[in-house]
């Protein structure tokens, strides 16, 4: 059974996986320059990096962890509606938009990180999930 939904679940996958590779292109080359030697760091934690690292280069390694973060309930959802048979027409359309405004929210991050736009695509992005999750409701109750 092919739903259309699962097309921006696809995407948002790969998207998650290039911004883990643009935070290992940035985050490694900084450690070096700052002196880390990855062979004696012991139980560190990401807030260490924070204080050892340029905030541009953990913005991007904060963005990947966003994306860790809510998309799972995107998943989650998509997939609900996928196998509920709800996963095309509108229901598609509204996940290709939470996608589209979670790359947005990415680069946005990860570039300038200027909290008011990563606000309201983080906002705008919650009511897609929101509208997806209604319609998830409707189709299993």
């Amino acid at each position: 059974m092919h739903s259309d939904i699962l097309q921006p679940m696809v995407v948002l996958i790969a998207w998650t996986l290039v911004m883990l590779g643009w935070t290992l292109a940035t985050r490694l080359p900084a450690m070096k320059a700052a002196g880390v030697d990855m062979g004696k760091l012991v139980g560190t934690k990401a807030s260490d990096a924070d204080r050892s690292l340029p905030p541009q280069v953990q913005w991007k390694a904060h963005n990947h962890n966003h994306l860790m973060e809510q998309p799972t309930l995107f998943y989650a959802v998509c997939a609900v509606l996928a196998l509920s048979g709800t996963g095309s027409g509108v229901n598609a359309w509204i996940a290709w938009a939470y996608v589209g405004l979670r790359i947005a929210h990415s680069l946005v991050q990860a570039t300038s990180n200027r909290v008011r736009a990563r606000f309201l695509f983080f906002m705008v992005s919650s009511l897609m999930l929101v509208a997806l999750t209604l319609h998830a409701a409707l189709a299993v109750f």
